[in-house]
C-alpha cells in the first residue's frame, strides 16, 4: 500500500484502488480527495464524513447513518 498520511485517523492512498479497497472492509464504495503536501490523495468512502462516521460507528458496533455525501472536494 501506498499511504500517504492519516487524516482524522482514516488513511489517505496514492491511488484510488487503494482507497476503495479500504473502504470496502467497512462496507463502503466510492472515494474522495484531499491534497496532502501538494499532492491528490484518495481515501475511501465518498465523503470524509461519510467514511469518519463508518469507522467510529464499527468500532463502537453500532450501524452507521446513511449520507448522501459527495465524490469530489477535499478536506
Amino acid at each position: 500500500m501506498s499511504l500517504m498520511t492519516t487524516i482524522d485517523g482514516i488513511p489517505l492512498f496514492s491511488t484510488v484502488a487503494e482507497a476503495q479497497s479500504w473502504a470496502s472492509s467497512y462496507g463502503m464504495n466510492g472515494y474522495h480527495t484531499h491534497n496532502y503536501q501538494g499532492q491528490t490523495g484518495y481515501m475511501g468512502g465518498v465523503s470524509h464524513g461519510q467514511i469518519v462516521r463508518a469507522v467510529i460507528s464499527i468500532n463502537n458496533n453500532t450501524t452507521p447513518t446513511p449520507s448522501s455525501g459527495n465524490s469530489g472536494g477535499g478536506y
